[in-house]
């Protein structure tokens, strides 16, 4: 009895160690440097998804829509960081570490219009 116990225990902590959370940034998100919208996060997103004919260019009806300002982006903000965080966008293409902390560390301190 004892050993099925450890072992259920063994195999819980290993399921938990290995699984993913989109809650929070990825450990070696380093948030500690303020992003900015026109900055930092415009420039990714303009050039890796909303130029044209980009996948959320204006007209656009992929995913969350078009990308072109502040305002789409901010709707957005929840699809954008699922799918920056899980890695499953850009689709034809990626995004550096530094790209995705830049997205995560501005959607994650309220998105600002800066």
């Amino acid at each position: 009895m004892k050993k099925s116990l450890l072992i259920v225990f063994f195999l819980n902590l290993l399921f938990l160690s290995c699984s993913k959370s989109s809650d929070s940034p990825p450990a070696n998100t380093n948030c500690s440097t303020p992003k900015t919208f026109s900055m930092d996060v415009s420039p990714i997103i303009q050039s890796t998804c909303a130029f044209s004919p980009g996948c959320h260019s204006v007209g656009s009806n992929s995913g969350p829509g078009a990308l072109t300002n502040y305002s789409q982006v901010f709707n957005a903000r929840i699809a954008i960081r699922g799918a920056v965080g899980s890695g499953t966008m850009p689709q034809n293409g990626s995004l550096s570490t530094t790209q995705k902390n830049a997205i995560l560390c501005w959607i994650d301190s309220g998105a600002p219009n800066n």
